[in-house]
């Protein structure tokens, strides 16, 4: 059975260049201290490294379609597509993106190979996330295949929980709330068997409030094939939960691999989380997750930090010191879609 490659990344602070002429002079003073220091070398080689992961994933082949966030500006999705081209030349990758109102300026984006989708500009949408400061809001993009099927997908990259974890959660339920209303809304407009994923970076784990009762996501599937009112989602991260970490990698003996998607404090989370509605889930579904093949990337070895914890090694930037050999602070995520 033919398949797609579907992966998420928060690729933390993909920045242009500190003098950058893409920047507007609001966002060059939001981000003048941070952003001290950022060179075109440094950019690039963030990308390369960048390039280096996704080039990896699937056997090698590269993602059918990547998912990121914490980018800046179309220019370095379009370098981050053009470096992975080197290594993948046989790829026709295209980017899905559009600036957003966060205050630091970072958006959600969809990197696609275009003779597996198109992604038409009117049906990319921006669903605001209403709150007092400017965030990030929902990016849904209407995937079309080429056996025409229509195939929503929405980025996400939910408020932060700078300030205490309760003290924000407010901000990450009304994401939530967006996110199951516009669910809905795909099925109204493009027909009840519109088959929905959400990908992205929650903030929340897969049992906090945010993502159960109000993004309406759930670890039982049967809940999902047997909604009768508002249609649920069936997050595919709860077996990430609690994974040992001192566990052997295929083919391998004794390898540390992490139990979460980021660490903070040494504790390990699984803030990135892919999800699905009942249209992904039948049996002969155009589009048909496989919910076995859900897993941290790990590949290649040196994004994981031989410290005490097994957490990502991160490029740095932006204020932190700048590790040349560094990824990220996130660990992307990847599954498998299966093609009837």
């Amino acid at each position: 059975m033919a398949s797609l490659y579907i992966s998420w990344w928060n690729v933390e602070n993909l920045f242009d260049e500190e003098n950058s002429p893409r920047r507007s002079e609001k966002l060059a003073r939001v981000l003048a201290g941070d952003i001290q220091g950022w060179t075109p070398e440094l950019r690039d080689r963030k990308i390369s490294q960048l390039a280096s992961v996704i080039a990896k994933m699937n056997d090698g082949k590269g993602p059918d379609l990547l998912g990121v966030c914490e980018i800046e500006n179309e220019f370095v999705m379009r370098g981050l597509i053009d470096a992975i081209t080197v290594l993948l030349p046989n790829r026709s990758y295209d980017v899905a993106h559009a600036d957003t109102s966060d205050q630091r300026g970072i958006d959600v984006a969809f990197i696609f190979d275009s003779t597996l989708f198109t992604a038409p500009a009117e049906e990319q949408f921006q669903h605001v996330v209403m709150r007092r400061t400017g965030t990030r809001e929902l990016f849904q993009v209407n995937f079309h295949t080429a056996e025409g099927l229509t195939w929503a997908v929405f980025g996400n990259h939910w408020p932060s929980r700078r300030g205490g974890h309760l003290e924000s959660e407010g901000y990450r339920a009304v994401a939530g709330e967006t996110l199951s209303f516009f669910h809905e809304r795909v099925l109204e407009v493009h027909g009840a068997k519109t088959p929905v994923l959400a990908m992205g970076d929650f903030n929340d784990e897969p049992f906090d409030v945010s993502l159960t009762r109000h993004a309406l996501s759930t670890r039982q599937r049967e809940k999902v094939m047997n909604a009768t009112e508002a249609p649920l989602l069936w997050n595919l991260m709860w077996p990430v939960e609690g994974v040992d970490e001192h566990r052997a990698e295929a083919g391998g003996t004794g390898t540390r691999l992490p139990s979460g998607t980021l660490y903070f404090d040494g504790f390990a989370n699984v803030f990135d989380q892919f999800l699905v509605n009942k249209n992904m889930l039948k049996a002969g579904a155009a589009l048909r997750a496989d919910p076995d093949s859900v897993h941290i990337v790990t590949q290649p070895p040196e994004m994981i930090s031989t410290g005490k914890y097994p957490a990502p090694v991160l490029f740095g930037g932006m204020g932190k010191p700048v590790n040349m050999n560094g990824f990220s602070d996130h660990y992307p995520i990847g599954m498998r879609v299966h093609l009837a």
